[in-house]
């Protein structure tokens, strides 16, 4: 990072929600990536983004990854692996007829809600998916029983939303929302829909749970929020909100340089958190910047739960590390 000349503007103390950034799901996707990479060779194919970092993709760009929209942009036989946020059935059916090497990298919390979706369409239910219509989790999500699912994104749509059978009704959502938009939208449905089912575990992922819960536990204690991610990363978008509802202010940022002095004015206790797509040394760049251009001298983290999860790699990826004698390395 590049020298930060002094602001005029100090600031006392910068707080770091000790939970923050990547979650066992953009873990696992970035370690499919590099491994199939280790062990194909370049180059590998990766539909959208594997995740929503610029940093982060731009990182495995570098090794040999190459990111496209479309199937028909990669050559047939070649290795494609899904992203994080999941596909429906008729992309899959697409890679496969283009004789493509798969290997799905979706978050294992995304592939649960696609196969609730499967099940309740099977029931003959129809399907209420909270979320946001354009972002690729919902459009997979959608994939698997476009005629049993209605998308819902707000309030007002939920109370608007006409459905078959009020009576076979159940609703799912999208992994990174708002707990409290979604909570405020499953009341409105349940009050029309009285029979309305819920998902037998909560769809919302523990990762974004834990960071909006994160940020809500530092507000009380600091007078503006930077939060470091990606503009189309959901879970990002969401812990800025999060601040706002509260009305502290809140910037979403991809790096220490797009922070503005006009955002810290009248600072004095700064937080700083990070969406689950965010590596740790984006973090510590801001870290930087903070004692360098606003002179920080108190640096502090804020804990509130630990996480340990951890998921297993996809088998396409455990199969050819035995095939390659990687498991003994």
């Amino acid at each position: 990072m590049t020298p930060q000349a002094p602001s005029q503007i100090k600031i006392d103390k910068l707080i770091l929600a000790k939970v923050r950034g990547f979650c066992a799901g953009v873990v696992r996707a970035i370690d499919v990536v590099e491994k199939t990479l280790e062990l194909c060779g370049s180059p590998v194919y990766v539909r959208h983004e594997i995740i929503h970092n610029r940093y982060v993709v731009d990182q495995l760009r570098k090794k040999g990854a190459v990111f496209v929209e479309e199937l028909d942009e990669v050559p047939e036989g070649s290795w494609l692996i899904f992203s994080a946020h999941g596909v429906g059935p008729d992309v899959v059916s697409q890679a496969k007829a283009r004789k493509l090497k798969i290997i799905d990298a979706t978050c294992p919390l995304v592939t649960k809600v696609h196969l609730e979706a499967i099940a309740l369409a099977k029931n003959d239910y129809t399907i209420i998916l909270i979320g946001h219509r354009d972002h690729v989790e919902t459009i997979g999500t959608l994939g698997e029983a476009p005629g049993h699912m209605l998308v819902v994104g707000n309030v007002k749509e939920a109370e608007t939303v006409e459905v078959k059978n009020p009576d076979k009704i159940a609703y799912l959502t999208q992994t990174t929302l708002s707990l409290d938009d979604t909570r405020e939208i499953v009341a409105a449905l349940k009050r029309r829909f009285p029979k309305l089912s819920p998902p037998k575990k909560d769809d919302i992922c523990y990762a974004t749970q834990n960071r909006q819960n994160a940020v809500k536990a530092m507000l009380p204690k600091v007078d503006a929020l930077l939060v470091l991610g990606a503009p189309n990363s959901s879970n990002s978008n969401r812990l800025c909100e999060v601040a706002r509802a509260k009305g502290i202010r809140s910037y979403l940022i991809e790096r220490a340089a797009n922070i503005k002095d006009e955002w810290l004015e009248g600072v004095k206790t700064l937080g700083l958190t990070s969406g689950a797509s965010a590596p740790e040394i984006l973090v510590q760049e801001v870290v930087a910047l903070a004692r360098e251009r606003y002179g920080v001298a108190a640096v502090e983290e804020l804990e509130t739960v630990e996480e340990t999860e951890h998921f297993s790699l996809p088998y396409e990826v455990t199969k050819l590390m035995r095939e390659h004698g990687a498991e003994r390395r």
